[in-house]
């Protein structure tokens, strides 16, 4: 907010894409409270690692309509609440973080510039956390666990599958926003994917023809921070200096649910 100098009067909205919120039925209230943002709504989004994209694109729209100017999208996860610190095929992975954008509305074209976003949710056993009930998902009404605490399992993921759909899905998905956007792979600058693995930033990148060196990474400081990765590497691209006003920016984010999103937008 203070990079875009909006003050927290002329936020209209706030959207929370996070998949471990400190309260069950959200908290990007909590979030619009703290920030003194009286006169703006607020949601949470959960899309998993794809929700800060997911974000973008659905804040996009209320610009476009003209519902809102000014438009608060956060990226945060903290899910170390659910890794199993024995199981090393999640727990070295995760890290905690939160990056945050503001959106606003402009004259002349939207700076986002082309969106496509996907799901299949028969891909859901592949990557989840799912809720500790009994049968199906539901709470346990005998005498002995009618007042038990509710909780949900830790994160169990199948690492192979998870790497074989986000290889196809990330190219898919800005494919079909730059399709979207009218644009062709050579006019993309930068590259700012969900930092998940280096393998797939690589697959990526080489697919769509895209050099290394304006693939944005930092997934070897702070592993995958779910929804938070992608606002936080535009973050330290944007004040490192590389990325320039009027740079244009393919991200993709993918994820449990199955879920994958992708954006084009021109910084600045």
């Amino acid at each position: 907010m203070d990079m875009a100098h909006v003050t927290a009067d002329q936020v209209d909205l706030v959207l929370l894409a996070t998949s471990s919120p400190d309260d069950t039925f959200g908290s990007a209230c909590q979030v619009q409270a703290l920030l003194g943002a009286k006169q703006a709504a607020a949601f949470d989004i959960t899309a998993a690692c794809s929700g800060f994209v997911v974000a973008m694109n659905t804040a996009a729209q209320f610009i476009r309509t003209g519902t809102y100017k000014n438009i608060v999208v956060i990226g945060a996860d903290c899910l170390s609440r659910y890794v199993d610190w024995r199981d090393r095929s999640t727990c070295i992975l995760f890290g905690d973080a939160s990056g945050a954008v503001v959106m606003q509305a402009q004259s002349g074209d939207c700076a986002l510039l082309g969106s496509c976003m996907r799901s299949d949710g028969t891909g859901h056993k592949h990557l989840q956390a799912c809720y500790e009930g009994q049968g199906h998902g539901m709470k346990a009404t005998s005498e002995q666990d009618a007042s038990s605490m509710s909780s949900f399992h830790n994160i169990t993921m199948n690492g192979q599958e998870v790497f074989r759909f986000a290889v196809r899905a990330v190219p898919d998905v800005i494919e079909g926003a730059l399709v979207d956007a009218g644009l062709a792979k050579a006019d993309v600058d930068w590259l700012v994917m969900h930092q998940a693995n280096q393998r797939i930033l690589k697959a990526a990148a080489e697919r769509l023809h895209i050099p290394m060196d304006r693939v944005v990474s930092n997934l070897n400081e702070y592993g995958n921070t779910s929804a938070a990765s992608i606002p936080l590497a535009l973050d330290e691209a944007v004040r490192a200096g590389s990325i320039q006003k009027g740079d244009v920016i393919a991200s993709a984010g993918f994820g449990a649910g199955l879920t994958w999103a992708g954006a084009i937008y021109r910084w600045g």
